[in-house]
């Protein structure tokens, strides 16, 4: 029998039965890459005599069984699906278990989700997550059968002597479907992993084509992606140094660009890394950083267990570590290879601190560097006041000493090579959120200025204003070797699967352009956006909408203030925390899901999760027409940040895009809490709470409001 695509076993309801049950386990073993385990054997043994039960009781042709059908989101198997009488039935089983475990209903649900999203020829239909445990002693006559909005029925739990009649139940509750696909086991399958889940699917498998296939007209990752190869194998090829510049809209992959570029690059399909061909994920993003580490560290150390290989978890941390890197640490090792004192501005490499190698000189390994968010890389001064402390290896230097930004100085580090180098610059528009980011014209500025000979592959996007204070033309004008290619913008979010005009409606309520009440109008069917001023009605909310083991949580901007009254605290700062609060699942009080600890936009940029809570402080606020920006001074009143100096209009950019970010976090919809402030005076006739004035608060609410976006 011919493998059936997408799956290790498929047939007929008559056909598995007339088969004999050790010649469907040699089917199925024979489909396995690789070696099966004895209890995996064991476990099919059980599930396909469970199946010819159920079969031969349902005696129907026109249905088909399945086995292990692959889910590439999630990067698993679901063990038997049922395509009968237009319904889905979505089978895990849990052969030899006698209880029930949250975590394993979260899965089977998983399955019914990513179903219900993804996947083209199920989106209409009937699904069925039925969990068997196959020695759960269960009576059907205890279950009722109901469904979510989306046609999702609630997970079944039985034991293996109910599942029969469990069926039979769901077949009286829908017995008008109409017919699936009949190609539903090579249906489209259109999956937008989270940021965590796609470096999960690339780093086991070094392949992108699985975990996220979308259609030609929906998104463009695939072409950007073939275009950064194509100039590095061309940079390759004519020993030639080049830099790319990708933009994209928030959420629309370009951190699963850059790790699939790594990975493409250093692996090139095999399974080890080719030799000289590395490249290195790298981020200024702490957070990112530590999440994506420790998600791909324990992800690694489970798989090695299952494989009867285990290694330790701090193994597993050091075998991922070398493909993603924070970009700091990467520029403080060429740090430690210069000569100092630095003599009339101009940067050596001493001798003393570093080997030169053939091809790779002084510079590092690495032919390839991937710098995420490199908007936000350090300027001149930022840097120079960081080695004036002393940097990371005590190397004290005057302010004046050190002459490069540090987007000048990575180029520099590249530009060691003695062969040839490329860098691809991944850059969010309107993402700046900190003080001493230089924004991407210094980039550009650099290449000016430093680096006339490197190859210039840019986004027409660019030339924006939210990218280069809209002043790319005039930066490039003089430069010949530059190329322009639409490949290298994203322009559709796959964070936001359901709204791809997300980050418009966003950009065009804080631009007051007038066109979000119509974008609103537009997404708010797929992707709900709601708004209260009640945090107790935004958490019931979330609480309501999450399933299986979506992610819900709290944000606010780092400027906030007057969050403590509402019962929210702001996540400690530290990438322990923010492992544990985007990581931990919703029994540990750490996570995300319990809703009580807030993240800010240093924590959540370049992350997202499945439903967000925006709580909308005082520190931006709508007032006649335009936004006001206040600072709290720690204790008694918010200070209006007003003035023209280049401090204050640093400040107001950062605090501008904090929204923009968070904003942009979730994937499947979200609710913004505009507190009603503290109205209430004391026995003397002074307010309560003056740091809480409803007139801090009333001005936004209504302003949101008078774009439609529907109250809770």
């Amino acid at each position: 029998m011919k493998k059936a695509p997408h799956c290790l076993y498929e047939n007929s309801f008559f056909a598995f039965l007339d088969e004999p049950e050790m010649a469907i386990l040699g089917l199925i073993s024979d489909n396995v890459n690789g070696e099966t385990r004895s209890t995996q054997t064991e476990a099919w043994k059980s599930e396909i005599f469970i199946m010819k039960d159920v079969l031969l009781h349902l005696k129907d042709n026109e249905g088909r069984i399945i086995f292990e059908y692959d889910i590439p989101r999630l990067g698993k198997r679901i063990d038997v699906v049922l395509l009968y009488k237009g319904i889905i039935f979505c089978i895990e089983f849990k052969v030899g278990e006698s209880s029930i475990l949250e975590s394993d209903i979260d899965q089977v649900l998983d399955y019914a989700l990513d179903l219900k999203n993804f996947h083209r020829f199920s989106h209409d239909a009937v699904i069925v997550p039925i969990l068997v445990a196959t020695n759960y002693t269960s009576s059907s006559s205890e279950v009722q059968v109901s469904a979510y909005d989306d046609r999702i029925v609630n997970p079944l739990v039985t034991g293996e002597k109910e599942l029969i009649n469990l069926i039979d139940m769901v077949l009286e509750k829908y017995p008008n479907e109409k017919p699936l696909n009949p190609k539903w086991i090579i249906s489209p399958y259109t999956p937008t992993p989270t940021i965590i889940e796609a470096a999960r699917a690339l780093y086991e498998d070094h392949t992108v084509e699985d975990i996220i296939r979308h259609e030609a007209d929906d998104v463009y990752t695939d072409r950007t992606i073939g275009y950064i190869l194509k100039v590095i194998q061309k940079s390759k090829e004519e020993q030639r140094k080049s830099i790319c510049f990708v933009t994209g809209v928030p959420g629309a992959g370009k951190t699963l660009v850059g790790l699939d570029v790594a990975i493409k690059q250093t692996y090139q399909g095999q399974k080890e890394p080719v030799e000289d061909e590395s490249a290195v994920y790298l981020s200024g993003n702490g957070p990112l950083v530590a999440v994506l580490t420790e998600a791909l560290a324990q992800d690694n150390y489970k798989k090695s267990r299952e494989k009867d290989e285990p290694k330790k978890l701090s193994d597993s941390r050091r075998e991922v570590r070398k493909s993603i890197q924070m970009i700091h640490r990467y520029r403080d090792t060429m740090l430690a290879k210069l000569r100092i004192p630095i003599l009339n501005g101009k940067l050596e490499i001493d001798p003393e601190k570093a080997v030169k190698l053939e091809k790779s000189g002084y510079a590092e390994v690495d032919h390839v560097a991937i710098f995420d968010e490199a908007q936000r890389s350090w300027t001149h001064k930022r840097l120079a006041d960081y080695l004036k402390r002393g940097g990371t290896y005590g190397n004290k230097l005057k302010v004046a000493d050190f002459p490069m930004s540090e987007a000048a100085f990575l180029i520099w580090s590249l530009d060691q090579r003695e062969d040839w180098a490329t860098i691809v610059c991944l850059v969010g528009g309107g993402q700046e959120i900190n003080t001493g980011e230089a924004g991407i014209s210094e980039w550009i500025k650099a290449l000016n200025e430093r680096f006339p000979k490197w190859d210039v592959y840019i986004s027409p996007q660019l030339t924006e204003k939210e990218y280069a204070e809209g002043k790319l033309d005039e930066l490039l004008k003089d430069r010949i070797n530059v190329t322009y290619s639409e490949c290298l913008h994203l322009a559709v979010s796959l964070r936001s699967f359901r709204a791809e005009k997300l980050s418009q409606f966003v950009h065009s309520l804080l631009s007051f352009d007038g066109n979000a009440k119509e974008l609103y109008s537009e997404i708010k069917d797929r992707y709900p956006i709601y708004l209260t001023r009640d945090m107790a009605k935004a958490r019931e909310w979330l609480h309501s909408k999450v399933r299986g083991t979506e992610r819900t949580g709290v944000l606010v901007t780092k400027e906030a203030a007057r969050f403590k009254p509402l019962a929210i605290h702001i996540l400690p700062s530290g990438d322990e925390n923010a492992i544990h609060w985007f990581l931990e699942d919703k029994t540990d009080t750490r996570s995300s899901n319990y809703l009580e600890d807030a993240a800010t936009e240093i924590q959540v940029q370049g992350l997202e999760l499945d439903y967000t809570c925006l709580l909308w402080d005082a520190d931006m606020r709508y007032e006649n027409g335009e936004w006001r920006f206040y600072t709290f001074n720690g204790n008694t009143k918010w200070i209006e940040q007003i003035g023209n100096s280049e401090a204050k209009q640093e400040k107001v950019k950062y605090m501008l895009n904090a929204y923009r970010v968070l904003l942009t976090r979730a994937r499947l919809g979200m609710v913004i809490c505009v507190p009603y402030g503290n109205s209430k005076k004391n026995n003397n006739g002074f307010w309560e709470d003056s740091t809480r004035l409803p007139e801090y608060y009333d001005g936004t609410y209504q302003y949101l409001k008078s774009l439609g976006i529907e109250e809770l």
